[in-house]
């Protein structure tokens, strides 16, 4: 009986277990991965864009210096016309020259894949070799074929004994820019197909081809669908780089001064402001416009195209 009485009153005096719950171990494991992401994405993205949003607010006066002018640069800005023709200008390359090259870069991927195309190897570097060549490269290079004295359009009109290539005049300076932008990125654009359709499960195929489809009709049934998302990738990035279209025209406007301005493309119009003119402010202005607009397209082409491709 006292051994009994007694347990009840250990077990009261006992201690009880603490309330609090132990802290979670590797609690800041995730944080030291994205640190460093999170880092370089602030130093290099939300810091200069934050910069030039405060710039674009000023305006260096004759009187009183730099001062605070709200948005008056924007207000300038779309009253500008030098600014909404080289606007024009990228919007005309983009509508143009990106069908151009992704249709190109998707026949390129289907030859690819159908396994029927000889020597596949060397046709698949063969094309995606010009992107590995440098941008700057790449227009000294065209440059050279496109001159009128000294290169290959030039050997050209001499053999024939008329000036029947211009690629430099003003009716044909886009088209050749799109062609050398064309001949740099086919190849990027061929590999990204290419990579989708290589994940294509092969019962797909071979369900088809008990079902009687030819080729043609698993390309429309089968490979196209699967090329929906990266389409829209494809279609995005090339969004991009028409509107931020620089290098090309900047390293060609030697050889055409007469045609391409300084005003040719935004970006090329923002340098100029920048670095000739020394308006830093008006120039952080286009640059910010300009990346809301590109923005504010890739985001609709984004979300029309994973709309069709979720149906």
């Amino acid at each position: 009986m006292s051994t009994l009485a007694a347990r009840p009153a250990e077990a009261a005096s006992a201690p009880r277990p603490s309330a609090r719950r132990p802290k979670p171990r590797g609690r800041y494991t995730g944080w030291l991965f994205v640190g460093p992401f999170v880092v370089v994405l602030v130093a290099m993205l939300i810091v200069p864009i934050g910069y030039a949003l405060w710039l674009s607010l000023f305006r260096d006066q004759l009187v009183g210096g730099n001062q605070f002018v709200w948005f008056a640069n924007y207000v300038q800005l779309f009253q500008d016309s030098a600014f909404w023709q080289g606007l024009g200008r990228v919007t005309l390359f983009l509508l143009v020259q990106v069908p151009v090259m992704l249709g190109l870069a998707l026949v390129a991927a289907l030859a690819l894949d159908s396994a029927r195309l000889w020597g596949t190897g060397f046709f698949r570097i063969a094309v995606f070799l010009p992107y590995a060549v440098p941008g700057v490269v790449a227009a000294l290079i065209w440059g050279f074929i496109y001159g009128n004295q000294f290169g290959l359009t030039g050997a050209a009109n001499d053999l024939i004994g008329i000036d029947l290539l211009q690629p430099f005049s003003a009716s044909w300076v886009l088209t050749s820019i799109g062609n050398v932008v064309t001949w740099e990125f086919l190849g990027y654009n061929m590999l990204i197909f290419y990579a989708a359709l290589r994940v294509v499960p092969g019962e797909l195929y071979e369900a088809a081809e008990l079902d009687g489809a030819g080729p043609m009709r698993t390309v429309f049934s089968i490979k196209l669908p699967a090329l929906r998302g990266p389409m829209v990738i494809a279609t995005i990035f090339s969004i991009i780089g028409s509107f931020q279209l620089f290098n090309e025209p900047n390293l060609l406007k030697t050889l055409a001064p007469n045609v391409i301005g300084s005003s040719f493309t935004p970006n090329m119009y923002a340098y100029s402001l920048s670095f000739s003119g020394q308006q830093f402010n008006y120039s952080a202005t286009v640059a910010i416009v300009m990346g809301v607009i590109t923005a504010v397209i890739a985001y609709v082409v984004q979300v029309r195209g994973t709309r069709q491709e979720n149906r």
